[in-house]
């Protein structure tokens, strides 16, 4: 696990103003003590890396900027953090922080523009909530614990289980999603396995995949006496999603009237998304496509992250 060391601790008492160093803080689950920036949001904290303060003295010559001069809570050493992710995590001996996001929109008119002339922190600072309180001081460390999403693909068929034909719907999921997560820098995990189309086995796998943060189940969607996919799923579920499975059956339905017969569902049980989804790889590869672009977002909704 990567270090990352306290450089300087940081306050103002106003918003969209440079803030002063301070010998040590009290952080609470607000964020930092007498600093403008704490509250009941998920923006309490706000980390920017003495390695971007080198870039900006590289691109001006001959300045030497004094520390939270772009009005950050903390500067650290250690890790690019704006590579990070959200849900990712800081671990210190008194201190733990999730990061909620990454960069943020610039003040109009802020202090750091009119004395600085240009401010990273838009690009590379982030924002943390805080999940464990105390005090902390220049020279503490904490440990970078990267949040690793979980996925489980669940393959739902009486014949691939029975190995009458290879499954080919799971792994074209994982690939999918292998892809997703290499692209967004995320840190993950995958598990896959196949059952056949048991109720009792379907609920107990689904009991079981509560610590995961991804469900997705391919199979049993249709009208066959054994595709009981979704009359197993739904009642499970504590939110439905309609909005995303409605729209992937109008959009392919349009053209195609058989996608209108899949009877796909979407939600959540717990704080894991669920994704329902049919057996072909045609249709596996039409529905992830729509589904991808919303998992971001669906994962901060759930974790209460008000990314809007």
């Amino acid at each position: 696990m990567s270090k990352l060391k306290v450089i300087s601790l940081n306050t103002s008492a106003g918003k969209g103003t440079v803030k002063k160093p301070i010998e040590k803080a009290t952080i609470d689950f607000n964020g930092m003590v007498g600093d403008a920036h704490a509250g009941d949001w998920h923006r309490q904290i706000s980390l920017l890396g003495i390695e971007s303060y080198r870039k900006m003295e590289a691109k001006k010559a001959d300045v030497k900027l004094d520390m939270g001069v772009f009005a950050e809570n903390i500067t650290t050493e250690g890790l690019e953090l704006h590579k990070t992710s959200v849900f990712d995590r800081f671990v210190g001996d008194q201190i733990e922080l999730e990061v909620t996001q990454i960069g943020k929109k610039c003040h109009h008119g802020c202090d750091i523009m009119k004395q600085i002339g240009d401010c990273v922190m838009p690009v590379e600072g982030i924002f943390c909530r805080v999940i464990k309180a105390g005090e902390l001081k220049p020279g503490d460390t904490f440990e970078y614990q990267p949040r690793v999403i979980k996925t489980m693909v669940l393959t739902l068929s009486d014949r691939a289980y029975n190995g009458v034909y290879e499954d080919k719907s799971g792994p074209f999921a994982e690939k999918m999603m292998t892809e997703f997560f290499d692209n967004s820098g995320r840190h993950y995990n995958i598990d896959r396995k196949i059952l056949p189309d048991d109720a009792a086995l379907i609920k107990e796998a689904l009991l079981e995949a509560k610590n995961y943060d991804i469900v997705i189940t391919t199979g049993g969607t249709g009208l066959g006496k054994r595709d009981i996919t979704p009359d197993v799923v739904k009642p499970m579920l504590d939110k439905e999603i309609p909005g995303i499975m409605e729209h992937i059956r109008i959009k392919y339905g349009a053209h195609k009237p058989n996608a209108l017969v899949s009877r796909s569902v979407a939600g959540t049980i717990d704080a894991t998304l669920v994704y329902v989804l049919p057996g072909s790889t045609k249709a596996v590869n039409e529905y992830l496509n729509e589904i991808i672009p919303t998992i971001e977002h669906s994962f901060r909704m759930i974790h209460s992250v008000d990314s809007h």
